[in-house]
């Protein structure tokens, strides 16, 4: 059994999915757990800017997947007041798109796309001008001589960007966002409060040793503990019992092949390729894509990013290497040369 929480679903199991996700997610920053600072400064900002009856400058949301972003998007809208529309950077294909979006939109509304780093270039130097004066510059008419250009005056509104890879958003697109927020893993004392909330909103019997497994072995994410809790429901239920204990939710947990530390099937196989195939490394993330047959994206934005939060990993310029920490977490003794490498790169 695979049980990786972030696996990709396809058809009626992804809506069912959605729908689970989306019952939980909260409504408005009072209920809200996390993220705290960002949350006071976002309420602040939108309070000033309500007050001023003017749209609320662009904001940027950066992270690893499953923080937030997505809901925090909504709570701006919501608290706003206005209309939230939703897209990603990979379906806006052309101008025509982004023109389409954009001249729907009524004052103040909020624009939300997410994986915003992957915006076509084309695309990305029409959106310049629309978050800065509110104005579209399209070329009709084709190439050539009949070719003209025309300016579309722009509602005011609010642009929201999501992305997990910082890195890939070109510096004239990241300095158009007025309000940068960085989110981060979560404790867990939070994802205990994220689990107990969402057994109150399933109806599920839930005791507060059994809240701590879930969230301790949650990943640092809220919606890991949302999809774990689901997951740990439904073998409480075969198993007829009331409500989710601790030794419930370890035998759910271990047979999805989670382990204590919120590492699964795919962290283990991941640690273990650089440990036994590579002596601890370092490699090259390439090198490990191949390895695995997994795509580069998904090792830098959903594997990795825990790992190293963990001190499990560390990303050098030489290469992926693996700490003391990970080889006595897999039960594999460290080799002869490894010693060496994890001093040089110190």
């Amino acid at each position: 059994m695979n049980g990786n929480p972030e696996r990709k679903l396809v058809g009626p199991e992804r809506r069912d999915e959605d729908a689970a996700e989306a019952t939980l997610r909260p409504q408005r920053f009072a209920e809200f757990v996390g993220q705290r600072q960002a949350c006071a400064n976002l309420a602040v900002f939108i309070q000033a800017a309500r007050a001023r009856r003017e749209a609320l400058d662009h904001v940027l949301f950066v992270g690893p997947p499953g923080l937030g972003k997505t809901t925090l998007a909504q709570i701006v809208a919501r608290e706003l007041g206005v209309n939230f529309r939703a897209t990603s950077g990979p379906v806006i294909a052309k101008a025509g798109d982004l023109a389409a979006l954009l001249t729907n939109l009524e004052a103040r509304d909020v624009l939300f796309i997410d994986e915003i780093h992957r915006l076509n270039p084309a695309v990305e130097e029409i959106l310049y001008p629309a978050m800065e004066d509110f104005q579209l510059d399209l070329i009709i008419g084709g190439e050539g001589p009949a070719a003209r250009s025309v300016k579309i005056q722009l509602a005011p509104f609010t642009l929201v960007g999501a992305t997990t890879r910082s890195g890939l958003i070109t510096t004239p697109l990241r300095d158009r966002f007025g309000i940068p927020v960085r989110l981060n893993f979560y404790s867990e004392a939070e994802l205990e409060e994220i689990v107990n909330r969402g057994a109150r909103v399933l109806g599920i019997g839930l005791t507060a040793d059994g809240a701590n497994e879930i969230a301790r072995r949650a990943r640092g994410t809220p919606r890991i503990a949302g999809r774990l809790l689901r997951r740990v429901r439904d073998f409480a239920a075969v198993a007829g019992a009331a409500a989710i204990d601790r030794p419930i939710a370890d035998k759910a947990l271990a047979a999805l092949e989670v382990d204590g530390a919120g590492l699964d099937a795919m962290d283990r196989r991941y640690l273990s390729t650089i440990a036994v195939n590579y002596a601890g490394g370092p490699v090259g993330v390439e090198t490990l894509a191949a390895a695995l047959s997994e795509p580069r994206d998904a090792i830098e934005d959903i594997i990795e990013p825990y790992l190293i939060q963990c001190g499990l990993l560390q990303r050098t310029p030489r290469g992926r290497l693996i700490t003391a920490h990970a080889f006595r977490h897999l039960g594999l003794p460290e080799p002869a040369q490894f010693g060496l490498f994890a001093a040089e790169e110190e």
